[in-house]
């Protein structure tokens, strides 16, 4: 017997009419659909998302751009985000320079001075134009310079400070200099970052007096700074291109810095530590100890033969730092190298005439006492003419001969041999800053 097909027509039936009524239930002025468990909430609760530095973008009117900024374009490489904005300001473009830093960065001030710096050409200096300055905190945030040619200092670089989000760096700060007539502060930042940068910067152009500016003299020692010039000049050094000051730690009155060099044809690193502390306020951030032991151990294994003794830089016996000279057996006669290190010494001497120093001569055990004593002599006022030949004044130096009464490193070994190294180290001209 053939069945009824009535029952499959009104199933049917009520299975389009359901479907119908949820239609009209969820299309319904004011009513939500219904979320599932695990479903991501609706885009508008969402952060917006950051545009990506490769979305394109159509020419239009910089002013237009600047008056209605969105966010600004992220990049994964901030190399590539800062190189795109140091292009889009030399060739005066406006308006790609509001779409790349965005609205977060350029307030109606920024807007209205960069406005202002633009109206003559920018040029950023060749080479090495565009600088990373270092890390604000550990691989989050980080700070860049653009560099500028041909304008005066204190007014020739323009800092980006960038932020990492959601992988892609973005512009968080953009810092113009002072305009013609404003001051110009001795360091842009009162931050420690600033304030650490400023101070290698001063180093690296052997600016003792400017560099000393930024340290707590209590804690670090003129002959530190001295000693930190000669070794980036003897040395060869400068500032790694990548990430050259890396955040060690972070506290709310001290902080810590890698200072990450290099030579100057890239191919040998070293590294030494800075300690940055802050004095209550107003006092700016100022730097409290410098460790130079990974720095002078480079310095020794590429310049002095690897020997870690043959240094510029010794322990003063009576406390603190002392810049040291050395000389050859049996002479009184200053190598090449020397000359050069009296020579940022002589522009430290002549910046301050009140400044003193004491030169103290010292040689090994090889010899009779008195002539070691005669030759000490010798060698510390050698020392002293050159520097009155380069202008310093006769009355800021002292000279003393100790002969060999005080060595740095023994004479003999434990079983009495003959120890050259260490003689080779006892050899030499301390020079005391008494500032």
């Amino acid at each position: 017997m053939q069945r009824s097909k009535l029952p499959y027509f009104f199933l049917g039936l009520a299975a389009v009419l359901a479907a119908v009524a949820l239609v009209l239930l969820i299309l319904r002025p004011g009513v939500k659909p219904p979320v599932r468990s695990g479903t991501p909430p609706p885009s508008a609760a969402l952060p917006p998302k950051i545009p990506a530095l490769t979305e394109p973008a159509p020419p239009e009117d910089p002013a237009t751009v600047l008056a209605d900024l969105g966010l600004g374009l992220g990049a994964v490489d901030p190399a590539v985000l800062v190189a795109q904005i140091a292009k889009a300001l030399e060739a005066g473009d406006l308006a790609k320079v509001g779409r790349l830093i965005g609205k977060d960065a350029l307030d109606a001030a920024t807007i209205a001075r960069l406005k202002q710096l633009s109206s003559n050409q920018i040029h950023l200096r060749q080479p090495d134009g565009v600088r990373e300055v270092g890390e604000l905190e550990l691989n989050t945030r980080a700070r860049w310079a653009l560099e500028l040619d041909g304008q005066p200092a204190g007014r020739d670089r323009i800092f980006l400070d960038l932020h990492k989000l959601d992988g892609k760096w973005i512009v968080e700060k953009l810092t113009l200099p002072p305009a013609a007539g404003e001051p110009i502060p001795k360091a842009v930042f009162a931050d420690s970052l600033g304030v650490a940068d400023a101070f290698l910067q001063a180093v690296l152009k052997q600016d003792f007096e400017f560099a000393r500016a930024f340290v707590d003299p209590a804690t670090v020692s003129d002959a530190k700074i001295a000693g930190l010039c000669i070794l980036f000049e003897d040395g060869g050094y400068r500032l790694r291109k990548s990430k050259p000051l890396r955040s060690m730690f972070q506290r709310d009155d001290t902080v810590g810095y890698l200072a990450n060099v290099e030579t100057v044809d890239g191919t040998q690193s070293a590294q030494f530590a800075m300690t940055l502390k802050q004095p209550p306020q107003p006092a700016n951030w100022r730097v409290s100890e410098i460790n130079l032991n990974q720095l002078l151990a480079d310095y020794a294994r590429r310049v002095a033969g690897g020997d870690i003794y043959y240094s510029p830089l010794v322990k003063n016996p009576a406390g603190g730092d002392t810049l040291a000279l050395y000389f050859e057996f049996n002479e009184d006669m200053m190598n090449p190298r020397t000359r050069r290190q009296l020579e940022i010494v002589s522009l430290i001497l002549k910046a301050d005439p009140g400044k003193k120093i004491t030169l103290s001569g010292h040689t090994d055990a090889l010899g009779t006492k008195d002539y070691n004593n005669q030759l000490s002599s010798r060698r510390a006022e050698v020392v002293r003419d050159f520097l009155t030949k380069a202008g310093v004044s006769a009355s800021q130096i002292v000279t003393v001969g100790k002969g060999d009464s005080q060595p740095r490193r023994p004479n003999v070994t434990e079983t009495g041999a003959d120890n050259p190294e260490g003689r080779r180290a006892n050899r030499r001209t301390e020079i005391y800053l008494d500032f």
